[in-house]
């Protein structure tokens, strides 16, 4: 990905790493969630405010491609994009870098839809608001 509109800054924590001195496969999907709430923020959406009115995005599928590992200490940047899939879908773009060298560490693609009173409805109003920024 070439452009995002999205960057948080993370260290990598000792508990979040494997017997192997890496962090560990699935704690990648934490630092990309908490990636989507804080953007989410940013843009005047927070998931609790979205809940209470009915709607909530929730993940469909994700696809992360594993490039480096990142070890205790390392300090890295989880970038991020978005766009429009089709009428229901959002496509989270997620990528990984370690700050001191910024190499890619992993690439991730993370499919949303929007279930508002418990059907799957159009993401409009979020882009709308997302285009606010």
């Amino acid at each position: 990905m070439d452009k995002y509109i999205f960057e948080l800054e993370f260290n990598v924590r000792d508990y979040e790493c494997d017997l192997q001195g890496v962090v560990n496969n699935s704690v990648y999907q934490n630092y990309m969630e908490h990636t989507r709430h804080e953007f989410l923020k940013t843009t005047g959406l927070d998931f609790a405010g979205l809940h209470s009115q009915g709607i909530d995005p929730v993940v469909y599928k994700i696809e992360i491609d594993f490039k480096l590992p990142l070890k205790s200490g390392d300090k890295f940047i989880s970038k991020l994009n978005i766009e429009r899939e089709g009428h229901l879908k959002m496509i989270f773009y997620q990528d990984i870098y370690r700050k001191s060298d910024n190499k890619l560490i992993n690439k991730g693609k993370v499919t949303a839809v929007i279930i508002k009173n418990g059907r799957p409805s159009s993401p409009d109003f979020f882009f709308d608001e997302l285009y606010k920024v």
